[in-house]
């Protein structure tokens, strides 16, 4: 994507907004420009500490699935045996939507970081989990026979056959959850917890009637939202430079 594309969609957005707050004219809906003097001015005070919590919840919960779900779609990928016996639960608990288990997490692991990392790692294990299994049971078997037969055991197939063919899918995993676990992200931080974007808008939108400081917050987590998917797309052109633009 170029920088004039989006710099053209981020005017044409900021248009449309403009309209719609002089149309409403409401202090619900606040202009642009009303919402970037309260964003400059929350950056002196608690919006950052909150971006960071956020940040940290969605960082944590996805390096923790790409360690268990990469090895274990390889696995599945690469063993019908092991498909066979797992694929069934994961065809029935993939489509579920696991936000409705935040209320489950937080009942058993009480308040702070660990059910809020834990809601959006589900989020985005089976995502990962499902795309990677998919990618190894397409390796050719002749590719993997050839490597054998220049006496590559299990660990050098790993390193320089699966791993390379897992790195595209988990990438394309991430792609497809970012928006989904920014969004589940922002309903866990609803519950039992007073650091975090999610709350930070809950709370000057619902109980302090902050409405430029609301849309502050909005943006904040759009930014972050934004700056995830950018970091998937500067991993994908770093690891997979055969894939081209």
């Amino acid at each position: 994507m170029k920088r004039r594309d989006l710099l053209l969609a981020t005017l044409i957005i900021l248009a449309v907004w403009q309209a719609l707050a002089m149309l409403l004219n409401q202090p619900i809906l606040p202009t642009p420009l009303a919402v970037g003097r309260a964003f400059a001015s929350e950056l002196g005070r608690g919006l950052p500490g909150h971006f960071m919590a956020s940040l940290w919840r969605v960082v944590a919960s996805t390096a923790l699935a790409i360690l268990l779900a990469t090895p274990a779609g390889l696995a599945l990928g690469q063993s019908p045996r092991l498909n066979s016996l797992f694929g069934p639960l994961i065809y029935l608990l993939y489509p579920i939507p696991k936000v409705v288990l935040v209320p489950v997490l937080l009942l058993l692991f009480g308040i702070g970081d660990l059910p809020k990392v834990l809601i959006i790692f589900l989020v985005l294990f089976f995502q990962i989990l499902v795309l990677v299994r998919d990618q190894a049971a397409e390796l050719r078997p002749e590719l993997i026979r050839s490597v054998r037969s220049l006496g590559a055991g299990r660990r050098a197939l790993f390193r320089f056959v699966y791993l390379p063919a897992s790195v595209p899918a988990v990438l394309t995993a991430l792609r497809q959850s970012v928006g989904t676990a920014v969004a589940v992200l922002y309903v866990a931080e609803l519950f039992a917890t007073r650091q975090g974007l999610g709350y930070y808008i809950y709370l000057n939108g619902s109980t302090l009637f902050n409405y430029p400081a609301m849309y502050a917050g909005i943006v904040a987590m759009s930014l972050l939202g934004l700056g995830l998917y950018f970091a998937v797309d500067a991993l994908e052109k770093r690891l997979t430079p055969w894939r081209g633009d």
